[in-house]
């Protein structure tokens, strides 16, 4: 369901121009303003060394802000030690101790804030109730495969009732399937108890799957903020574009920009159709974005003045509920697209020669990488 515009703008967790040094010299988190509604489900994505995990170090307490300030819930909280920002934690690597069983591992974060046997319990069971893990209190980690355990990993971190619940990359130790799972299970967990979740990840599918908004990281700085199918249907740069889903990339120089479409000139000569994003004038050079989904080789299904591509099919993948085709464009052999697999859908064959094309909304002129 999408937030309500007063919800995103609660302001429940904010960075103002926060900034990250490890050596006082280079940054890895660069001026980063950003604010999280109350009751949402962000995520923070982004390649390996982007600053994302920086980011929410930095909110739970185990990073310090070189620079700017980090509120919740309107408080500052640079200087308030971990333990007193009531934060759930989930980690990878589950992080439960392994001398304990389930239910003490459980009471652990209840006994640190001094509560009550009788509420201690009542706690407890609802929170593994909640994981379909109620039969496994008595067990301990390692009697638990790796997907009961993350189960119990985010049952400790919402035992306690908190306000935010951090999760760092917890489902990368799963396999596939059970991760794909679980995804399910958090997504339906967080509508259900309508907490706030800061969650990072580096699977573009993971959060495009779970999330309310994205933060799309690269080199210490959010490239772009969107809900997901704003940022997979309108990527605003070539970054964001590469690296969410599958993408097509030609380059070429922009012949001309009218009526919100641009023409582009490929270096091979053939002039084809986009939605120009972030360039302005002719002659500017380019990056073509197109998903492989929206290329057509049924040449009647485009619009009348659609520029259409000569293209060589190189190779045909069966994959179950759709064909992916490789294709030779523009002195590119590694063109893709995807049609799906439907009664009478026409299959191409490795030599033939087509035309395809799109509609000029569905490709979009970007800066050049």
């Amino acid at each position: 369901m999408p937030l309500a515009a007063t919800r995103l703008n609660d302001g429940f967790v904010v960075f103002d121009h926060v900034q990250k040094s490890y050596d006082g010299v280079s940054l890895v988190v660069k001026d980063l303003n950003l604010t999280i509604g109350k009751g949402e489900f962000l995520t923070m994505l982004g390649p390996s060394g982007s600053g994302k995990t920086t980011c929410l170090m930095m909110l739970a307490g185990f990073e310090t802000a070189t620079n700017g300030e980090i509120l919740l819930d309107g408080r500052p909280i640079n200087q308030v030690p971990p333990h007193k920002r009531g934060i759930g934690m989930v980690f990878q690597n589950y992080a439960l101790f392994p001398h304990m069983t389930v239910g003490e591992n459980l009471a652990f974060p209840l006994e640190v804030r001094g509560m009550g046997k009788s509420e201690r319990e009542d706690k407890i069971k609802r929170a593994l109730d909640m994981v379909q893990m109620g039969a496994f209190a008595n067990r301990r980690p390692a009697q638990l495969s790796g997907g009961q355990q993350q189960r119990i990993a985010l049952a400790r971190a919402l035992v306690f009732d908190p306000k935010l619940v951090l999760m760092d990359e917890p489902l990368g130790a799963l396999d596939k399937q059970l991760r794909e799972h679980m995804q399910f299970e958090i997504k339906h967990l967080h509508e259900s108890l309508g907490i706030t979740v800061v969650y990072v990840t580096h699977d573009q599918g993971e959060a495009l799957t779970m999330s309310d908004r994205i933060a799309v990281f690269n080199d210490g700085r959010i490239q772009q903020l969107a809900p997901p199918a704003d940022l997979y249907e309108r990527p605003d740069n070539s970054f964001v574009a590469q690296f969410i889903g599958e993408n097509n990339r030609l380059e070429g120089t922009v012949e001309e920009i009218r009526d919100g479409r641009a023409l582009v000139k490929l270096a091979t000569g053939e002039v084809i159709d986009a939605t120009p994003v972030n360039v302005q004038s002719v002659g500017q050079k380019t990056l073509v974005s197109i998903r492989p989904e929206r290329v057509e080789f049924k040449t009647d299904l485009l619009p009348a003045d659609a520029h259409l591509i000569e293209a060589e099919v190189i190779e045909v993948i069966y994959m179950g509920d759709l064909f992916r085709t490789v294709l030779k464009v523009a002195g590119h052999d590694d063109f893709v697209i995807k049609s799906r697999n439907t009664l009478g859908q026409r299959v191409l064959t490795p030599g033939e020669k087509i035309k395809i094309g799109w509609a000029p909304q569905d490709a979009r002129a970007l800066d050049p990488v």
